[in-house]
């Protein structure tokens, strides 16, 4: 048996130091409840940019451009190796971690963030690097578009692991790119939640005959920042801005552990990766189920190439 978890605290909103302090003392609890996956939900280094969702670009130019500065400044830059101290709890402790950040590009380089999840196994080492490829919505005016070269599945301690960041997991061909890469323990950090986003959790368990672990921020308004824009807005009779709602499903497509709303802590369950083989004995999507001589799936992998420019006289 496996025991994983998914992570329902808070994050250091625009704290980028204070935040990997507060992911390696997550990290260090949940070793000593025997935790061996740790997922962490969409953007939570340093902090799904909630308030954008108030704004449109053309009212609210000022507010946006400080949130995403502070965004920006507290980014996740991979070239600097800024997980490292992630990276070494994981290594000490013994646990894959999924880590979904606000990155950016190399500091030398262009200043687009990326909404993007990293997999790091047990032995500290960072396996594979997603960029969510289709920002949802106000999404679009903080993080650009990510490609295909971070879909991956991949050999963890626990298994094997990969995933798809929020709406993504709405989209049938990019849940199949992953399916097809034999999946088991299936990662949806997301800023999603409420009954047709589990509902969509449970369909992807039996789907792709894999474990899904799908959590949402977990934050209250004292979690935020008193100076951003629009605090007070958020204050009112229900002091939650959004409510974790973690779920775990089977590879049958059942629930078990959560929906845990609006409660901070770790949400945990142990599993048997080898139910991933019964389930698939009479439904394997990719495999004798897939019908390849009708339906032929093709992913460009191709890096994204950066914009070039000539100089000329």
């Amino acid at each position: 048996m496996t025991k994983i978890a998914a992570v329902q605290y808070p994050p250091v909103y625009y704290d980028l130091a204070k935040g990997i302090e507060r992911a390696v003392e997550i990290i260090e609890e949940a070793a000593s409840d025997g935790i061996e996956c740790l997922v962490f939900s969409e953007a939570w280094l340093t902090g799904y940019p909630i308030l954008v969702w108030n704004y449109l670009p053309t009212n609210g130019f000022g507010i946006l451009s400080d949130i995403y500065r502070r965004m920006f400044e507290n980014s996740v830059d991979l070239s600097r190796n800024d997980l490292k101290p992630v990276c070494d709890a994981a290594k000490e402790h013994g646990i894959v971690v999924v880590m979904a950040v606000n990155e950016r590009e190399s500091e030398m380089s262009a200043s687009t963030l990326y909404n993007t999840m990293v997999i790091i196994d047990a032995t500290g080492k960072i396996l594979n690097v997603h960029r969510k490829v289709m920002p949802t919505g106000p999404e679009r005016m903080v993080w650009g578009f990510g490609d295909a070269t971070g879909i991956n599945v991949v050999d963890t301690a626990v298994g094997r692991v990969g995933g798809l960041l929020c709406w993504e997991n709405y989209m049938p061909l990019a849940r199949a790119a992953v399916y097809a890469q034999n999946v088991e323990i299936y990662c949806a950090p997301t800023a999603a939640e409420g009954g047709v986003w589990h509902s969509a959790m449970r369909h992807i368990g039996r789907e792709g005959s894999c474990f899904v672990v799908s959590v949402a921020p977990t934050v209250e308004v004292s979690d935020l920042p008193k100076d951003l824009p629009s605090y007070a807005e958020y204050a009112g009779d229900d002091d939650w801005v959004a409510t974790g709602n973690g779920i775990i499903c089977d590879p049958m497509g059942d629930i078990i552990a959560g929906p845990m709303p609006k409660e901070k802590g770790l949400l945990t369950a142990d599993i048997d990766v080898g139910r991933v083989r019964e389930a698939r004995r009479a439904f394997d999507v990719m495999g004798h189920y897939s019908r390849p001589d009708i339906f032929q799936l093709s992913v460009n992998r191709s890096k994204m190439p950066p914009v070039k420019f000539e100089s000329r006289d």
